[in-house]
This record gives C-alpha cells, structure tokens and sequence, in this order.
C-alpha cells in the first residue's frame, strides 16, 4: 500500500552522505585489497543488497587502463587514485565511463607531469572537500524536493499502486534532466584526448 509517512521514512533512513572523508584516506600507499576493504567500510552502508560490490579488482584495474586513475606505482595506490574512485563511485551512477574520461582527463594530465604533480594534489583534495561541502546541502534540498512531490502525488485521485508507478517516473525524470544537463557540460566544455583526432 502507498503510504506518504513510509516513503518520507525511508528516506530520511538513506545513507544520502555516503562520503569518505578525506581524513579517513591514509596518507600511505594502499594495495587493491585494502582501498576495496576501506571502500565497504565507509560507503557500505548504502548498499541496496548485501552482495553489492561498490568496488571490485576489475573496475580498479579497468579505470587505470581506461585512464580515469594515474598509473598505480608497484601495484600500490596514492591518496589522490583513492580520492578519484571516490569520485567516480559517485559519478558513474548516473554517467558513462567515456564521460567520466572526458571530466578527468585534464586532472590526470596533470598528474602525469611532475611539474604540475605537487599542485594537482592539493587541487584534488580541495576540490574534493568543497564537493563535500556542497553535497550537505544538495541533500537537504533534494529532500524538501522529493517529499513536497511525493506530497503532490499523494493528494492525486490513483489507487496504490498508480502512485507508486507515478512516483518512480518522477523521480527518474528528475535524476535524467541533471544527468542530461551534466552530460550538455561534458561535451560543451571538456575535451577527450580521441576528440581531438
């Protein structure tokens, strides 16, 4: 049965501030096993079912071959590629891996020269905190979003499950307009490398 205090509930019982904090990434090098361990402990909590994978080998490996991370240096990862599967873990919810590559692709440039190495660093963690900070309130504002919807589609004349099938179409109506207005960005303002051939 539709129930409108149930859905809020749920809700307001999501895991929406899955983040790991920077203070929580070691400043040493990790092994795959340790950033996969690290990952279930701090974004866990979030997983729709327990047999959920937030991160497995084979995506580690896979981003490094597809150029979303810097190449690991003997089979260990910085700081920096754990703050970049942060992000991609939030990114590829919703974006292609290509457009993921088109986003990073200037940052990993930049990693990629020793000169620029040091910087990059700091600009990542800065970029990664004001994400952070910009999240907290995203949050509160997508939850008055979607709770005066839900309200709206409680109020209509529908049986049950009417709103429960109307409810799950605006909702993704209203991740794929944000998904589509990131995606206008990648391609108005970032360049891939195979763009330019």
């Amino acid at each position: 049965m539709y129930n409108k205090n149930e859905i809020l509930s749920a809700l307001n019982e999501m895991k929406l501030d899955d983040y790991m904090e920077l203070s929580k990434i070691p400043d040493i090098d990790l092994y795959m096993d340790q950033i996969i361990t690290l990952f279930d402990k701090n974004l866990g909590e979030n997983k729709r079912t327990e047999e959920d994978k937030l991160l497995t080998k084979t995506m580690i490996n896979n981003y490094a071959k597809d150029k979303l991370l810097m190449a690991p240096d003997k089979k260990k990862y910085t700081k920096e590629h754990i703050i970049l599967m942060c992000i991609i873990y939030n990114l590829k919810q919703s974006l292609s891996i290509q457009d993921i590559k088109k986003l990073f692709n200037p940052m990993i440039a930049n990693f990629e020269d020793e000169n620029l190495k040091e910087d990059e660093k700091k600009k990542l963690s800065k970029l990664y905190e004001s994400f952070y900070e910009i999240k907290k309130n995203e949050i509160e504002d997508n939850l008055k979003n979607i709770e005066e919807k839900i309200n709206n589609i409680n109020n209509m004349e529908s049986d049950d499950y009417g709103k429960v099938f109307i409810t799950v179409l605006i909702l993704i109506y209203s991740a794929n307009i944000q998904r589509k207005l990131a995606e206008r960005m990648i391609d108005k303002f970032l360049i891939c490398e195979n763009d330019e051939k």
